[in-house]
């Protein structure tokens, strides 16, 4: 009873990150442009390099949060060891390193403590997703065995 509540909560929490999510990377232009008036002129100085960069992010940030929901649907059904969630993992790795080759490049442009703790998360996040995708192919093959073993 208790696990259902968890599973329907984070369910319903990535359908509220993802569309909000989207929201976010769609105004992106414009509360860019607004951080450049009213915070940092910084952003106003490299306003095309951060969008990109931001823009970028954005996305793959909504892609591991799409693959996350994928992954739900598999968790809700119970049927949690199948090959669509190891290549979601290996893509949430991929789209979790692109974040880290960018905010690599933002260090070059406008360097910032936030910048440092987003890169070590992403980096370790990439490097979860994909041990985690090895762990379930593994997961997988003992699963298939099983079910052939009268």
């Amino acid at each position: 009873m208790y696990e259902n509540r968890i599973i329907i909560f984070t369910k319903y929490l990535l359908n509220v990150m993802f569309y909000t999510g989207i929201l976010v990377v769609v105004s992106l232009p414009y509360t860019l442009k607004m951080a450049g008036k009213y915070y940092s002129a910084d952003f106003k100085e490299h306003y095309i390099s951060m969008l990109i960069i931001f823009l970028i992010s954005g996305v793959c940030g909504l892609i591991i949060v799409f693959q996350l929901k994928k992954m739900m649907g598999t968790v809700i059904d119970k049927n949690c060891f199948v090959d669509n969630n190891t290549k979601s993992l290996k893509i949430m790795g991929k789209a979790a390193f692109v974040i880290v080759v960018f905010f690599l490049a933002k260090l070059f442009i406008l360097p910032t403590p936030a910048t440092f703790i987003i890169i070590l998360t992403f980096f370790i996040a990439g490097l979860f997703s994909y041990v985690l995708s090895f762990v379930f192919s593994e997961a997988i093959r003992y699963k298939e065995e099983n079910d052939l073993t009268i």
